[in-house]
């Protein structure tokens, strides 16, 4: 199977020929790799030939991490802007052909504000509810409009990134969330899957108490079934395996300070209980961030290695 294939067939719930593995976003390339993105500012600031030499760049640095990885998916985020996206999704193809399921930011509905903004957005859905309807609906239009450009381009499809939930359960309480997020995000997933998109909702945190609305959208995964907010994949496995597929899991928080037996231990959980039946893409509980030590995260990529053929 080639690695987007692979994905697909986890993604449809079924069972590859061995485990595939993703990341969110890999932010340790100067450690592994000795060179680093160029970021969404410095490419607005660029244009012509030298835009795009800093694409191409970042292009091959994706393929690059697939390759060292075994990555199936590609989530690609170092772009300033949908024309960019469409580049980085013809260079990457130019490197690579059709290897990977090629992924980008597409959601639209309400996540948790900045901590500066949280208090104004909270009196806001519950003082003007109208308006933070229309608002909701124009703002799944304005994704939608951008989402039928980039499949056009050649997109496999989204990752739907906006964050509901810190350790301690929703940033809206769950009557909330089932009128303000809800709707609108079966709305979203529906209509990206109509136009044959693959689609992942990704958030953090505690989702137990709205994991029923996150599934009822019928996204094809989700991603990132976060252990330092008490997720068990074993619970979730159980629960709604049969209804999509399972992302994740691997205590990112471990990864920064835990012992070699304490990442491998969760390294090991995520797979005994992800890999059954099928359905299950493995990785962290949120990405490869920045101080992560590289050496942390090769140990969990071996133990896949080791340990991902069913």
């Amino acid at each position: 199977m080639t690695h987007k294939q692979r994905a697909i067939c986890a993604l449809t719930g079924g069972t590859p020929d061995y485990v595939p593995t993703m990341e969110l976003v890999f932010h340790i390339t100067q450690e592994v790799f000795g060179r680093d993105w160029y970021w969404p500012p410095q490419l607005e600031a660029a244009a012509g030939a030298e835009r795009e030499r800093m694409l191409r760049h970042n292009a091959a640095l994706y393929v690059q991490i697939a390759e060292r990885y075994d990555y199936s998916v590609i989530m690609m985020n170092k772009a300033a802007g949908a024309p960019d996206l469409a580049a980085l999704v013809r260079y990457i193809r130019e490197l690579a052909g059709d290897q990977y399921l090629l992924m980008a930011h597409g959601d639209a509905t309400y996540g948790i504000p900045n901590g500066e903004h949280l208090l104004d957005f909270t009196y806001w859905i519950y003082d003007h509810p109208d308006e933070a309807h229309e608002q909701a609906a124009r703002q799944v239009d304005e994704a939608l409009e951008r989402g039928r450009y980039l499949l056009d381009e050649g997109l496999d499809g989204f990752i739907l990134c906006a964050d509901y939930c810190f350790n301690q359960g929703p940033f809206l309480p769950p009557r909330v969330f089932s009128e303000f997020v809800t709707p609108y995000l079966q709305r979203l997933v529906r209509a990206y899957r109509d136009r044959g998109a693959w689609v992942i909702k990704h958030t953090d945190g505690n989702i137990m108490p709205i994991i029923e609305d996150l599934v009822s959208a019928e996204p094809h995964a989700l991603h990132s079934l976060d252990p330092m907010a008490g997720v068990d994949i074993a619970e979730v496995k159980q629960r709604y395996g049969d209804r999509l597929c399972l992302i994740g899991n691997v205590d990112c928080s471990l990864l920064q300070t835990g012992t070699q037996e304490e990442m491998a231990h969760s390294a090991r959980y995520a797979l005994q209980h992800g890999k059954p039946g099928g359905g299950y893409i493995f990785g962290t509980s949120n990405c490869v961030f920045a101080g992560m030590p590289p050496e942390s995260y090769q140990l969990i990529h071996d133990i896949w290695r080791r340990d991902r053929a069913y």
